[in-house]
């Protein structure tokens, strides 16, 4: 469906108003900038930047891009004959060619990674986000299989994506940090994430996987 321009103005003014704010955040700290400052130079009221982010951490880490479903929903999207991990491998895989800001690997994430470990708020956010994923995965992958309330099975392959899709993140901050390009960062991580998929083993790249 054609974008209308009402869509495409509040498109364009959120998109505004998160890149000022990252770029002050940068410059500045995020606990040193204020979301008045930030309505101001992006020229808007600091209601409306309320209308379109409910958090001064939402500037940063936006509901659409860092949603405690994101796993569950890769796996909920995923085609027949594919496993759970399977549909996390591959939709990792594909950002990280891709080169998306979703996963780290867009131009200057570098100083938008050092500001953000130097905000407790944001890192607290950030490792709760993690659990969030693995425990709404948890609750998606049991309601598929049928598992039993006591058994344990979907919580520990849950855990086990989570904990690959957590190491992809670290090592794309790792590597960023230490000045590597986004494109030698993507090809180091495209082959971790082949020795990770060796590593998890059958039973949890076969597990869940959609039938036909």
């Amino acid at each position: 469906m054609r974008e209308g321009l009402r869509e495409r103005k509040k498109r364009q003014t959120r998109q505004r108003i998160s890149e000022v704010a990252i770029g002050l955040f940068v410059e500045r700290g995020f606990d040193r900038v204020t979301i008045a400052e930030v309505a101001a130079v992006s020229d808007v009221s600091v209601n409306t930047v309320y209308n379109y982010f409910e958090s001064k951490e939402d500037l940063v880490l936006p509901p659409e891009e860092a949603s405690p479903q994101r796993l569950a929903d890769i796996v909920r999207e995923r085609p027949p004959g594919r496993s759970a991990a399977g549909a996390v491998l591959a939709r990792l895989r594909q950002e990280i060619r891709d080169r998306e800001r979703r996963v780290g690997l867009s131009a200057g994430f570098g100083r938008v990674l050092q500001m953000m470990r130097a905000a407790p708020t944001l890192t607290a956010r950030l490792e709760d986000l993690g659990r969030q994923m693995t425990d709404a995965l948890a609750v998606m992958l049991a309601e598929e299989t049928g598992a039993a309330e006591d058994d344990p099975l979907p919580r520990l392959v849950a855990w086990h994506i989570g904990c690959l899709h957590a190491f992809v993140y670290a090592e794309i901050g790792r590597r960023t940090t230490t000045g590597e390009s986004p494109d030698a960062i993507a090809a180091a991580v495209l082959d971790l994430l082949d020795v990770a998929e060796d590593l998890l083993g059958e039973r949890v790249l076969t597990y869940a996987v959609r039938k036909g």
